[in-house]
């Protein structure tokens, strides 16, 4: 049996999400909806899609569809995701998932309500490298890790805030730790586990935002593990880096948007056997991170009905860890899942207190109810 997909909101991961689909014989991309008449066509036209729509409601009656691929803005993945579960449609939905641990749970309780399949795009776990790298700490081959860094720095200048909706909380709903940061923290959780506390700061150094534009965290993970995070839109020489250190080995992995085998190494600690770090040697047949191995997978559970692999669930543990960042910053002290789970201001959404920095600043810049 064919599925039939369709994808709502035509920007530009939605041509990633419809090449992954074209990919796949067994789907046909069949319907697309967005708002603007103009985009809506010319997507249309460049993947050859019949069904047009001008908005979910109209898709969801329209149309006769086994899942549906959610490439809008972020404030309306809940809405959008509910309607889905309604007209009992799977649900494919991109990063962010939700403004708020609150939203995402009742994405999720809707879902399962409903039995059908709900999966986030976090693609930086696919890739055959990461997948290698994943057996061997999993395995505790590479002996027990206890370190970690994580940086997402990249460069985001005025043009890049110049739209009305960017660098606003009510518009983007956080700043580059929410929505830059989270994509490589996804990662190194992906590879580490549930976090157990979060130490953070939020800072607004250069840009003229609401938000921060850089972010420092210290991440203890429930083996121990303790990591340090950066997250920036002020770095000339753009880098998503990741590195664990464990007993046995160093794993490093640098990249921007996305990683391959070339982006992966494993360097032994001194007295290793070669023989046995030969073993640890990253797979020749190299499938890079991306989209296509993402929607594979969530192709492969829902035409099998069986149960999502975790390269498409887990979603609230990267938000999780956002949250807790902002939490931390706010509160000004360390924050665990029980402290975050208990007060709504993270929760219920991520408005959190930024140190202004810039020249001619007051200095703390609230958003929140001040620290404690």
């Amino acid at each position: 049996m064919t599925l039939k997909a369709a994808i709502v909101g035509t920007g530009a991961v939605a041509h990633l999400h419809a090449e992954a689909l074209a990919a796949d014989p067994r789907v046909d991309l069949v319907a697309v909806a967005n708002r603007g008449a103009r985009r809506r066509e010319e997507f249309a036209d460049r993947w050859a899609v019949p069904g047009r729509h001008e908005t979910l409601d109209s898709l969801l009656d329209g149309e006769d569809l086994d899942l549906v691929i959610l490439c809008t803005p972020p404030e309306l993945h809940r809405e959008q995701t509910l309607a889905a579960c309604a007209a009992g449609v799977h649900v494919l939905c991109e990063k962010p998932p939700a403004l708020s641990l609150t939203e995402l749970d009742e994405m999720q309780a809707a879902a399962d309500a409903a039995g059908i399949a709900f999966g986030m795009v976090f693609q930086q776990r696919t890739g055959t490298a990461a997948a290698h790298v994943r057996s061997l700490l999993d395995s505790g081959e590479l002996g027990r890790p206890l370190l970690a860094q994580c940086q997402t720095l990249w460069l985001r200048q005025d043009d890049y805030y110049a739209v009305d909706w960017r660098g606003t909380w009510d518009g983007e709903g956080g700043g580059t730790t929410f929505g830059h940061g989270i994509h490589q923290m996804d990662l190194l959780a992906h590879l580490l586990g549930d976090w157990a506390e979060v130490d953070a700061r939020l800072w607004r150094l250069a840009r003229e935002i609401e938000m921060e534009d850089a972010s420092t965290a210290i991440i203890r993970f429930d083996n121990g593990v303790v990591a340090t995070a950066v997250s920036s839109v002020l770095s000339p020489r753009e880098t998503s880096y990741l590195r664990i250190d464990t007993e046995l080995a160093t794993i490093e992995v640098e990249h921007l948007y996305g990683h391959d085998r070339g982006s992966w190494r494993v360097t032994p600690a001194r007295g290793v056997d070669p023989e046995r770090a030969r073993t640890w040697e990253l797979p020749e047949d190299d499938e890079p991170s991306g989209h296509i191995p993402l929607v594979r997978a969530f192709v492969d559970a829902v035409a099998a009905g069986q149960p999502l692999p975790d390269l498409l669930t887990h979603a609230r543990r990267p938000l999780e860890l956002v949250a807790a960042i902002y939490a931390s910053a706010t509160h000004g002290r360390s924050v665990t899942p029980e402290v975050l789970d208990a007060d709504e201001r993270f929760t219920t959404g991520l408005r959190a207190e930024v140190t202004d920095l810039r020249p001619g600043a007051a200095g703390p810049a609230s958003s929140a109810s001040g620290r404690e």
